[in-house]
């Protein structure tokens, strides 16, 4: 192990690669932002709804996964 890893918190390690993977993210969307040049390339409106719905979809699981009273609800119990 690394001098880094040792005495890196939690909360240190979190913003560190989450800016990163965030970053990375933002990077990627502007890339797809570069598909929309109709010079360039052929769409048509189904697959711009298809993709940002995929989009949507994957930033909403991501976001549950934050919130701990969805992750609690999706706790199976046969006791309300």
């Amino acid at each position: 192990m690394t001098n880094k890893s040792v005495s890196e918190t939690k909360i240190d390690r979190f913003k560190r690669i989450a800016s990163r993977r965030t970053q990375n993210v933002l990077e990627s969307l502007r890339k797809l932002g570069n598909c929309s040049n109709k010079g360039t390339y052929q769409y048509d409106n189904d697959d711009v709804k298809i993709i940002f719905q995929a989009v949507e979809n994957e930033l909403k699981r991501i976001r549950a996964l934050f919130d701990t009273k969805a992750a609690e609800n999706n706790k199976f119990s046969l006791y309300k």
